[in-house]
């Protein structure tokens, strides 16, 4: 088994699992502030139907490629990359919008929660409901982006899922850490960290997503004469060839393969590919330079007004007891 493409989904899922920590601890800590714990149950109810949601968004997904290849078995082999590459594009919209969206939101996360929990808690017969739906929406939304990024993955089979299930219960430990034991955690500089990860990975599935299309198109072009002309670009005399993905700009399959340690991990995280092309090269420099450069700035231009906005929303919350 490649152990390997578990990196990816375990780096995601540890992201956005502790923002869902994070969120979760939160609104503990304000319930118990204000005497309100009877509606921890409602928090925890929200955190377990907002995963089972997520696994059944990921379950549906499954069922959707699985039945349109079924639809037309001849044409397996172009909806599938197809298929790969379209989720490849969703997660690669989802994850740099949250990249670049709750890094700016991170400032006031903690003043956002507590003004929806005190609305919660002003409708005294409901609640419980407004706590439930708010850690019920936060989950979703974080749990949704793993979802899709698995889904652009499906063929790698169960260990990009068993990659999600690790980084969800180390997402969970840290929680615990932060809010039933104390344990103070620089939570700035991990996310700072992880949105490096987060921006290399979602590079790489730039260069993944264009050599989907590029599978699908070449099977495509195969399978009669009426569509062969699809291949603009083809070299006869070449061995390894794209169609859609114009000459090669690099091949080191004989210095760094990446069917083999360490290539294996570089392409499962960063999108490293040993035959790498024009179009792909392109895609993943201008990603880079224009998401990557928005999330640089976002993370190293803070004025002194929001350095002090930042500082004041790390304040450590005190220890959740039940």
């Amino acid at each position: 088994m490649n152990f390997s493409t578990a990196l990816p989904t375990f780096v995601i899922t540890l992201r956005e699992g502790v923002e869902a920590a994070l969120v979760v601890g939160i609104v503990l800590a304000l319930l118990k502030k204000a005497k309100q714990s009877r509606l921890n149950s409602w928090v925890y109810a929200g955190v377990g139907v907002g995963i089972v949601v997520s696994a059944l968004i990921g379950v549906l997904f499954s069922w959707v490629i699985q039945a349109l290849g079924a639809v037309n078995p001849q044409y397996t082999s172009v909806v599938e990359p197809m298929l790969e590459g379209i989720f490849s594009v969703l997660a690669i919209i989802m994850l740099s919008w949250m990249l670049l969206w709750m890094t700016k939101q991170a400032k006031v996360m903690k003043a956002t929660v507590e003004g929806a929990v005190t609305e919660a808690l002003t409708q005294n017969s409901n609640a419980g409901w407004g706590v439930f739906s708010l850690i019920l929406i936060a989950v979703i939304r974080e749990g949704f982006e793993t979802v899709l990024f698995i889904a652009a993955n499906f063929q790698q089979g169960f260990m990009p899922a068993i990659g999600a299930i690790a980084g969800l219960i180390t997402a969970i430990a840290i929680g615990v850490l932060l809010f039933k034991w104390g344990v103070k955690i620089n939570i700035r500089q991990f996310f700072q960290v992880m949105g490096v990860l987060l921006v290399l990975i979602v590079a790489g599935l730039v260069v993944s997503a264009l050599k989907h299309f590029d599978e699908s198109v070449a099977n495509l072009a195969l399978s009669s004469r009426a569509t062969e002309s699809l291949c603009f670009y083809y070299e006869r005399f070449t061995k390894v060839h794209s169609c859609i993905l114009g000459p090669m700009v690099w091949n080191t399959s004989k210095i760094l393969p990446d069917e083999q340690l360490p290539g294996i991990i570089l392409k499962t995280l960063f999108g490293y590919r040993e035959n790498l092309y024009l179009v792909q090269a392109v895609g993943y420099l201008t990603f880079l330079l224009t998401v990557g450069g928005a999330y640089f700035r976002s993370i190293t231009g803070s004025s002194p007004q929001n350095t002090k906005s930042i500082k004041s929303a790390q304040k450590p919350i005190a220890p959740v007891k039940d």
